[in-house]
């Protein structure tokens, strides 16, 4: 039977007064006018306590508790964080005490190294890749796949290889580069690679055995990293698969450990949402004790305001 055109009969609907709903959004959060000489964190403060700008304070809370209280801060670094010119700001960081170890890939290692080389990275693939060209760079592949050959015959990992290869050439732009100040100020520094897809990886010096061992050495050195994050953080930066799928099983190593994590703080922070960062990174390994907190913009503006914000937190 069909139904007819009838009016819904409205006059028995209940309201209630509106000061007794409970409401998301509130004068007492809302954002503050910033004084044309505010400082740092008093532009912080004037942002919102709503959504990302909410999230945003409690993160630098997290990584500003974490160092006071040696709860640890461990860094993924994907390589579009080094080769967009962050490398300074995070050796800053890195100076005082606000990273405890980095994780990162093998385009990221590549693309600092060939900073603290000759100055300059990122090549232009598509001006290089008809000529045969891309990737071609001689010192890169030769020295890098040498000083991992090297470190990995003696016992270090793929990450510490590196670093002790830079921390004795010292290069002409050392200060510039992470992995040199990471060899210079004691911290470690692990490398989880996919092979085949770094450019050195394309060069005949590069070994399979040398990167492979490196690379799980390297792992099981982050397992212990991430251990210690009971009450640190970890924000990975840039990643899009290789560290988010690291992370996971790092974290469900020291699981099975009996290692609870009940107040982790993880952080995504990228200019796109991704499903194996938000799912990897922020909400697994968080889901039921932790906090996860994903942030989204550009690394190039986001990294530096965060690392303001962090050094402007009350000590």
């Amino acid at each position: 039977m069909p139904f007819s055109y009838e009016d819904f009969d409205l006059s028995t609907i209940q309201t209630y007064p509106l000061k007794s709903r409970p409401s998301k959004a509130r004068v007492d959060d809302f954002a503050r006018p910033a004084a044309s000489d505010a400082s740092i964190s008093a532009f912080i403060e004037s942002l919102p306590n709503v959504l990302a700008a909410a999230d945003f304070k409690a993160v630098v809370r997290a990584i500003a508790d974490a160092r006071r209280t040696d709860g640890g801060v461990v860094w993924g670094l994907g390589a579009h964080v080094i080769k967009t010119g962050l490398g300074p700001v995070l050796i800053d960081l890195m100076e005082r005490g606000f990273v405890s170890a980095i994780a990162t890939n093998g385009a990221a290692i590549i693309h600092d190294f060939e900073i603290a080389l000759v100055g300059a990275t990122s090549e232009d693939v598509d001006a290089s890749l008809g000529p045969g060209r891309f990737g071609m760079a001689e010192e890169t592949g030769r020295l890098l796949n040498a000083a991992i050959a090297d470190g990995v015959g003696r016992g270090l990992g793929l990450g510490q290889s590196v670093t002790a290869f830079l921390a004795k050439k010292e290069p002409q732009h050392a200060r510039s580069s992470v992995l040199a100040a990471a060899a210079r100020l004691g911290v470690p520094v692990t490398v989880h690679v996919a092979v085949g897809t770094d450019i050195i990886h394309m060069h005949p010096a590069a070994s399979g055995s040398a990167i492979g061992e490196g690379s799980l050495r390297d792992f099981r050195y982050f397992v212990s990293n991430v251990a210690r994050l009971e009450r640190g953080v970890y924000l990975n930066c840039g990643s899009a698969v290789v560290l988010p799928e690291v992370f996971l099983k790092a974290v469900a190593l020291a699981r099975n450990r009996g290692i609870a994590f009940a107040e982790l703080t993880t952080v995504n922070l990228d200019f796109v949402r991704l499903y194996r960062p938000q799912t990897n990174v922020v909400a697994r390994p968080t889901a039921g004790n932790g906090r996860g907190y994903s942030l989204v913009g550009h690394h190039e503006i986001m990294i530096p305001l965060l690392a303001a914000a962090v050094k402007a937190a009350p000590a």
